[in-house]
């Protein structure tokens, strides 16, 4: 066995004469725990947060959107519908047709998007599991569904026939209105569902029927603002994204899922950062508490330490003795600490300990990568630790 190895353990499983010296030691591996158990319960909260928060968007939003480069619209041939057919990697694909319009009902105004949606939309996207009352639209009728907060401030029922449920789409054009009254394009639609997804998309959208919307907009048939596809599972989206440039030669822009959210994305990763930061710093104060406990230990361990200097072990060699000492006790602090930390977490996500409504749990995610950069931190800073306080040993001191 390594010598410095062997010296160590003796060390860290024997009582020091010093009282002192076993209370710190004690409070620097409990320290050492408790930071692993922060840094790893934290870090799976934030997962669960992280996850939470993305599956709404998730829900509605779809693995690739097609876009055009310039201009509001673009045109899509039978030729290129057949070739995105034809592509093995799209599972689902829809057409939409989407602008800002003014929507009335009893007197009351509201500024939304309407987005023309064709057959295969709710395939593509998961909209209807977001609609908690009333169903989704049926295709080619003036069927619409409509956002939360769209529905609460219209006071807006469903199929209510006795109150018109109004739609003004500015005409396209230039120059000056004349009459206003010729100024829009007008139609009475009939609500047939409410969805909520978050407040931000609830007051953004009304969902309609593709021709509705093309007509309502004055577009052509192969008009379209955009197209939301579903890729099949096994698929690779670089090679899909490159596949799609080719058939619209380059003229439209190819969001991915975390594109479309790339403000949300950016968001959520920064505060992971600085979470992470902070907990880090929690454990580079616990392991001072470490560092000093090892240099405490070598002043005890002084006259131990001249005797082996005189039997000829290098001031390395009994360097070494404490730094194994830290490290040790470091990676037995950090992996008793990720033990109580995983079972903790696991705790809360099978039995759900901690609610935050009476039907939503406090989320967290078991990630094993977390279980890596826990244990990587841990002893990342307790070698620099032990290294600090292990190099306290010179000649100069045993002289």
């Amino acid at each position: 066995m390594n010598f410095s190895l062997y010296i160590s353990k003796r060390y860290i499983f024997s009582r020091s004469k010093n009282n002192t010296i076993n209370i710190i030691t004690k409070i620097a591996s409990v320290g050492v725990i408790v930071g692993a158990i922060v840094l790893f319960v934290f870090m799976s909260i934030f997962s669960g947060l992280k996850e939470f928060s993305l599956s709404f968007s998730n829900d509605f939003d779809p693995d690739l959107k097609i876009t055009p480069k310039t201009g509001k619209t673009f045109f899509i041939s039978e030729a290129q519908n057949k070739k995105i057919s034809n592509l093995k990697s799209i599972a689902f694909y829809s057409k939409i047709a989407e602008e800002r319009v003014l929507f009335l009902y009893k007197n009351k105004e509201q500024v939304a998007s309407i987005k023309g949606v064709d057959n295969q939309y709710n395939l593509v996207n998961n909209v209807t599991k977001t609609i908690f009352n009333g169903q989704w639209l049926a295709p080619k009728t003036p069927q619409v569904v409509v956002g939360s907060m769209i529905s609460q401030k219209l006071s807006l029922g469903l199929f209510d026939f006795t109150n018109a449920f109004e739609i003004y789409v500015p005409k396209p054009g230039k120059g000056m209105i004349s009459n206003p009254e010729s100024a829009f394009n007008k139609s009475i639609l009939i609500p047939t569902g409410i969805y909520s997804v978050n407040d931000e998309i609830d007051i953004k959208y009304v969902f309609a029927d593709l021709q509705l919307a093309q007509e309502l907009l004055e577009y052509k048939p192969n008009q379209i603002t955009g197209i939301e596809i579903e890729l099949d599972s096994l698929s690779k989206e670089d090679t899909v994204i490159s596949s799609l440039n080719e058939i619209f030669k380059n003229q439209v822009v190819i969001k991915t899922r975390a594109q479309q959210n790339d403000s949300l994305h950016k968001m959520l990763n920064t505060e992971n950062t600085v979470l992470y930061l902070i907990c880090t710093l929690v454990i580079v104060l616990i392991l001072f508490t470490l560092a000093g406990a090892i240099i405490m230990m070598i002043l005890d361990k002084k006259q131990n330490i001249k005797t082996l200097f005189n039997l000829g072990s290098p001031i390395k060699d009994i360097q070494m003795i404490f730094l194994f000492q830290g490290m040790i006790l470091t990676t037995l602090g950090g992996i008793v600490g990720l033990i109580i930390g995983i079972a903790m977490v696991l705790a809360q996500h099978y039995f759900k300990l901690i609610m935050i409504t009476e039907t939503l749990p406090y989320p967290v995610v078991f990630r094993f990568e977390n279980v890596f950069i826990v244990l990587a931190t841990i002893l990342i800073l307790g070698f620099a630790a032990s290294l600090i306080a292990s190099s306290r040993v010179s000649k100069k001191l045993l002289e």
